[in-house]
């Protein structure tokens, strides 16, 4: 682990000058994603973790004076380029974590609360593996359209699917993914009004038809008993040359998931309708969606509830960018770790236990 970390981040850019610097960067990178791990949440906490685990961080850092302050690490992570640190840390992800072939890659966008909404970051999260692969900073005054191309251009897809809510079902984010060799599940709604009238169409005239033509057309559901719920999910699927000559490179299915939910006597029904350049398979593009839909319990609930990443409030954006950045790399950590427990408990274990912490940084 140490290897890996001194490889993909020993060259990163340092913005500072170099007659004034008396810590060294990776000294600050490293002090700070191992106070992280360890329920660390701001620049005076890692200063403190630092002063508490100095001769345990000797071992493996160099630290020529000591423990650098609260304000010398705000300061380098204010001035360090997130994106640079951000591609060392997807390289790192794409080379220590193993991505299983074939399984979703989900990318949302989130809001930072803490820093009221000047920042929004779009995630990937590997669903099978549990990581995050990556991120990139949405403009202010902007959607996450032109975010979604940088952050797939920064990724390593062959042989994923990726999935992406109604935002960036767009026509060149399709190429993107193909020219990857991935394929793509894409939620359409109301942004691509002639798409969406299209497969209502499609479907329409199936069921007109008593869905006669089953070799085109795939179904597959599910159904599920939670704390007094029922939820079934109904997914149909139809064969479709037409849009790929409209433009969608390689889309040939299209998808239409109804939810039946039943919950303290309550039916709640909602159909959703997607695009995608995977093969007749109901099952499999069910499972697609879900994986997606997933994203938000895996991902952005744990950052939330488990990193309090909304409560945050450094109001640098780009310190907050950085500090998102070092809040994934933990999660990736922590969660790649095997032993039991919730990662809320891992982390108060990293906190208490030196030996812990270690096993996960190397594991």
């Amino acid at each position: 682990m140490e290897t890996s970390f001194k490889r993909h981040f020993e060259d990163l850019p340092d913005p500072r000058m170099e007659s004034k610097c008396h810590h060294k960067l990776l000294d600050i990178v490293m002090l700070a994603i191992c106070a992280t791990i360890a329920q660390a949440e701001t620049w005076q906490e890692i200063e403190t973790f630092g002063k508490i685990r100095e001769d345990w961080l000797k071992q493996w850092l160099e630290l020529p004076n000591g423990i650098p302050s609260h304000d010398t690490i705000e300061r380098v992570f204010r001035k360090l380029d997130a994106q640079e640190l951000e591609s060392r840390f997807v390289a790192w992800a794409n080379e220590i974590f193993q991505k299983t072939p074939g399984q979703v890659v989900a990318i949302d966008g989130k809001s930072l609360r803490g820093n009221r909404g000047k920042l929004h970051l779009v995630s990937a999260w590997a669903s099978a593996s549990g990581i995050s692969l990556g991120q990139y900073k949405v403009d202010q005054k902007s959607n996450e359209i032109p975010a979604i191309p940088e952050l797939l251009d920064m990724l390593v897809l062959k042989d994923n699917i990726v999935t992406l809510d109604a935002m960036g079902c767009q026509k060149d984010i399709a190429q993107a993914i193909v020219d990857q060799q991935a394929d793509y599940v894409f939620t359409v709604k109301g942004n691509q009004g002639k798409l969406r009238h299209h497969i209502e169409e499609r479907f329409a005239f199936a069921e007109d038809e008593r869905f006669r033509h089953r070799r085109h057309i795939h179904y597959a559901e599910t159904l599920d008993h939670a704390h007094g719920r029922i939820e079934k999910r109904q997914c149909w699927v139809l064969s479709d040359d037409q849009i790929a000559q409209q433009g969608w490179t390689n889309a040939q299915t299209l998808v239409r998931i109804t939810c039946h939910r039943t919950l303290k006597n309550k039916d709640e029904q909602k159909t959703r309708y997607f695009i995608s350049s995977l093969p007749v398979n109901a099952a499999l593009l069910l499972g697609c969606v879900r994986a997606h839909w997933a994203i938000e319990n895996s991902f952005h609930w744990v950052l939330d509830v488990i990193f309090r990443e909304d409560a945050n409030q450094t109001q640098h954006i780009n310190g907050a960018v950085n500090l998102a950045i070092l809040r994934r790399i933990a999660l990736n950590l922590i969660k790649r770790h095997p032993s039991k427990g919730s990662l809320k408990g891992k982390r108060y274990r990293a906190a208490l236990d030196a030996n812990f912490l270690l096993e996960v940084l190397r594991n």
